[in-house]
């Protein structure tokens, strides 16, 4: 089995940032939530990627 899909960014509000452990992804603090659906959706068309907003309140960039 092949995996090809690789997350790009995680955005996360700054009242949430506690949810996301530091790892080898990049990690954007927003203000609040229209910062950060702002972000979202900006990294996701300049990565050319795709937006996911998880159950937490917490988005990542995935490139299929």
């Amino acid at each position: 089995m092949e995996f090809t899909d690789t997350i790009l960014a995680i955005i996360v509000n700054d009242q949430d940032r506690e949810k996301v452990v530091a790892g080898g992804t990049p990690l954007f603090i927003a203000r609040d939530d229209d910062e950060l659906q702002r972000v979202a959706l900006q990294l996701s068309r300049i990565l050319k990627a795709m937006c996911h907003l998880l159950d937490t309140g917490v988005y990542i960039i995935v490139k299929h």
